[in-house]
């Protein structure tokens, strides 16, 4: 062992000749130690970081503060015997007692040299383990009485296996690290000793201080030889899994150098056969699309200057991939491709018709929009050689429509209706939840992956520049620190502007005129004033019953039938069966739940067909009930019951899905004046209540109130389903009627329901939503409705049907109301 250190020592420690002076003062050490070691009762300490020395190796040391060549001086002098402990903190310069291990090895200084920088190199021998009892002194070095710490050996076929497995593993570890040098390796494994070869190869592996000095500590061959394993097998296995890596890294570079060589062969043999590369085949493709796709002078001029920059760079240049992407994206877009319309009046009215039930006043202005569009082709010659020239204003081409109502009354169909009717493509892009304005404008080229808009990647998709678009959900709109999607729609939907519309990402300008926007929204409010502005809208009310049963007849029962399997003559509903699911099992403004209902029917036949029990099943309203369960809703019989004590009265109003009817309720109990409301209530609405109450209280002794009557009572109104929030002041005249039916102990006729503003004064002011809320109240099997008399004109809206099934009374003021309104009061005329 000592020979070969002494081989790494030259290698390691090889200087330039130095001084006669220099080179007498290094010594040597005696190359054999003595077996029976006299270890003095104290020791010169030498403390070392971030190392541990073990007995039965030699190891070089570089020795350079000050008492540490005072302590290396004077050993060197005396026995050459010092004691050498590890700090337990390598960034400590001067360890002190408090600072090192207890447990050490004696050493003997076996060479040493004195370096020009001052510095003395010491080759040293571990002798035996050692264990500090009592430090002595601590100038001019530390000094320490010790006692030596003896090693129990054994011989054991386990310890035979033990050793076996650690030469195994130094083995491995030595063919991971090349920098071990050979004559270690042999020297190491040729050692018969396992105490030996465990100092050996801990003194060469890369171990954790702690571990190393652990290592120091055990006192028996077999737990060293234990813990050597585990050490070993983990920084076997860091080694292996680190070669794989930059094995990995290597063979990436060696790919990518081949991917290059192999171009530059390819490049040189098409030269030679004289062919075009591939880089100069992609250029002229380009070019070819370019010329082709008919794009305006501005993206023409756009695309050759990004394709003269493309034709200049590498292929491996980053900046080649982006102007690639940009370069496929303004070659797709359909720059001049358009689809014919067809222009006949008959076949689109004949279209719409097919494809949905009712929808009158929207199926009229598709059709407006058709006859000013065939009329203008047909007199094009005719207005071109008469029309003065606008030069302020452009001729519109495209329309932009808002279809406004609740959800399941066919909003979102029928844009792809229309898109049929006018053989337009069309396509749909839904607006819920967008935050981020690039999501309609597109990304600037200078982020990394940036992509253009919605509106772009739409118009890609479709492939013509005059498709039906439909914007869905466009009151469900949001805003945040990215911008506002809403105002950059203002462009978009702006026939004024929209034939230059400029995506962030293309920058250069895009004819949006000829495209039919359709945008949908279940609310008309949140959608900002300035966009509301910039669309045409169109309210698309709830369905009637008879309404309703005619779409199930016509488009839902065919639709279940076919989706389910079945044939039709093995299923049959009803008209009154339809009509029981209607009133009994739904509750909404369009046909959604209805569809589902009849879906739920139509699987039960399924199971009886598949089970081989039915051929053919009719279902009528007693089957109805048979395959569907008890009634959810029951209309005729809720009226009756909630309005039967004073006190309650039926309101209608408008939500998101529909016209609803309200029931208000009042109470009174011992108190002192005191009004309280519940129900969460808006703002609005409560100041109604506050209103109609002071209203009531103003008309005691006309309603035949006692007026004292209210220092002595509390009053609490409120307004069911208190989980839903409501505001408004269309159920001003309802919380009226409701605190003077409860006052005047006079109950509200069951059959009547009523919406309008309260003031003050009595008056009755007019509210919107009036065809909603009629049909709601015919929903729910009312037969009168209050209606305020500014209202009357917004009758003409609702279905015929209805109008003849309900009577109306117009109110101007308040008596009006309760005239109508109250058991016991005559109507006024």
């Amino acid at each position: 062992m000592i020979d070969n250190l002494e081989r790494v020592w030259n290698t390691r420690f090889s200087e330039p000749p130095v001084s006669k002076k220099a080179e007498s003062s290094a010594k040597e050490a005696p190359d054999e130690q003595d077996n029976d070691i006299d270890i003095p009762a104290e020791l010169p300490i030498l403390p070392l970081r971030g190392l541990v020395v073990y007995p039965q190796t030699a190891i070089p040391l570089t020795v350079g503060q000050a008492r540490s060549i005072k302590l290396v001086d004077d050993v060197v002098a005396g026995n050459r015997l010092v004691g050498l402990v590890t700090a337990f903190d390598p960034e400590m310069e001067m360890p002190g007692p408090d600072d090192v291990y207890r447990i050490g090895t004696l050493a003997s200084i076996h060479r040493l040299f004195r370096a020009p920088d001052g510095t003395i190199r010491l080759l040293v021998q571990g002798l035996a383990r050692i264990q500090v009892d009592e430090f002595t002194a601590h100038e001019p070095y530390l000094r320490a009485k010790v006692h030596a710490i003896p090693e129990a050996s054994a011989e054991s076929l386990e310890i035979e296996a033990l050793v076996r497995s650690v030469v195994d593993l130094f083995t491995k570890m030595a063919d991971l690290v090349p920098g071990i040098p050979s004559e270690l390796i042999s020297s190491t494994l040729n050692v018969d000793d396992p105490m030996q070869l465990v100092y050996s190869i801990a003194t060469y592996a890369r171990i954790e201080l702690s571990e190393a000095q652990r290592l120091l500590e055990i006192d028996d061959v077999e737990t060293k030889l234990r813990h050597m394993i585990g050490l070993l097998s983990k920084e076997v296995e860091v080694l292996e899994l680190g070669r794989k890596i930059q094995t990995e890294a290597q063979s990436e570079i060696e790919k990518t150098q081949r991917e290059y060589y192999l171009r530059e062969q390819l490049k040189a043999i098409q030269r030679e056969l004289g062919e075009g590369d591939e880089q100069v085949v992609e250029i002229d493709d380009f070019r070819k699309k370019i010329s082709e796709a008919g794009m305006s002078a501005e993206a023409e001029k756009e695309a050759k200057r990004e394709l003269d920059r493309l034709s200049r760079l590498p292929t491996a240049a980053a900046e080649y991939g982006v102007i690639r992407t940009y370069l496929d994206w303004i070659t797709a877009l359909p720059w001049s491709k358009r689809s014919e319309d067809s222009l006949d009046i008959v076949r689109a009215r004949a279209v719409l018709d097919e494809d949905h039930y009712g929808l009158k006043d929207i199926k009229e202005r598709i059709l407006e929009f058709l006859a000013v569009r065939k009329l203008r082709a047909d007199r094009a010659a005719e207005f071109a050689a008469t029309r003065l020239q606008d030069y302020v204003r452009r001729e519109r081409m495209g329309a932009i429509l808002c279809f406004i109502g609740p959800p399941g009354v066919g909003k979102t169909s029928l844009g792809a209706s229309i898109a049929r009717a006018m053989n337009r493509k069309f396509i749909r892009m839904s607006l819920g939840g967008i935050r981020d304005e690039a999501e309609i404008r597109g990304f600037r080229r200078t982020y990394i992956g940036a992509l253009p808009g919605r509106i772009i990647q739409t118009i890609r998709r479709v492939e013509t520049r005059n498709p039906v678009i439909m914007l869905d959900e466009i009151d469900k709109l949001g805003r945040d620190f990215r911008g506002d999607p809403a105002a950059a729609l203002l462009e978009v939907l702006d026939p004024e502007q929209n034939a230059e519309f400029r995506d962030h990402y293309m920058d250069v300008a895009f004819d949006l005129s000829e495209v039919l926007f359709i945008t949908t929204a279940n609310e008309l409010e949140p959608i900002p004033g300035p966009l509301r502005d910039r669309m045409e809208i169109i309210y698309l009310s709830g369905y009637t019953e008879q309404e309703k049963v005619a779409i199930a007849e016509q488009y839902l029962v065919p639709r279940q039938i076919r989706e389910n399997g079945l044939r039709a003559g093995e299923i049959e509903l009803t008209h009154e069966a339809l009509l029981t699911i209607v009133r009994d099992y739904t509750r909404e403004a369009g046909v959604r739940m209805l569809e589902r209902e009849i879906a739920r029917a139509a699987r039960k036949v399924v199971t009886l067909v598949a089970e081989g029990k039915s051929e053919k099943t009719v279902i009528d309203p007693d089957k109805v009930r048979e395959l569907l369960g008890n009634p959810r809703y029951g209309y005729r019989t809720e009226l009756q019951e909630r309005t039967d004590l004073p006190g309650v009265a039926t309101g209608l109003s408008v939500t998101p899905i529909g016209g609803e009817v309200l029931f208000i309720e009042a109470a009174f109990m011992p108190g002192s004046k005191g009004f309280q409301y519940t129900g969460q209530l808006g703002e609005v609405m409560q100041e109604s209540a506050r209103t109609a109450l002071s209203y009531i209280r103003s008309k005691a002794i006309e309603l035949g109130i006692d007026p004292k009557f209210f220092e002595t009572r509390d009053i609490h109104l409120h307004v069911p389903a208190g989980a839903v929030p409501k505001d408004g002041p269309s159920a001003g005249i309802t919380m009226a009627v409701a605190l003077a039916s409860l006052l005047t102990g006079q109950p509200v006729k069951s059959n009547v329901a009523m919406t309008g503003e309260i003031t003050l004064r009595g008056q009755v002011l007019p509210v919107g939503g009036i065809k909603d809320k009629v049909l709601a109240a015919h929903r729910l099997g009312v037969d009168t409705v209050i209606l305020p008399k500014k209202n009357e004109h917004d009758i003409d809206d609702v279905p015929e049907e209805v109008r003849k099934a309900l009577h109306f009374v117009f109110a101007e003021k308040v008596d009006d109301v309760l005239n109508a309104a109250l058991v016991g009061r005559q109507e006024a005329k």
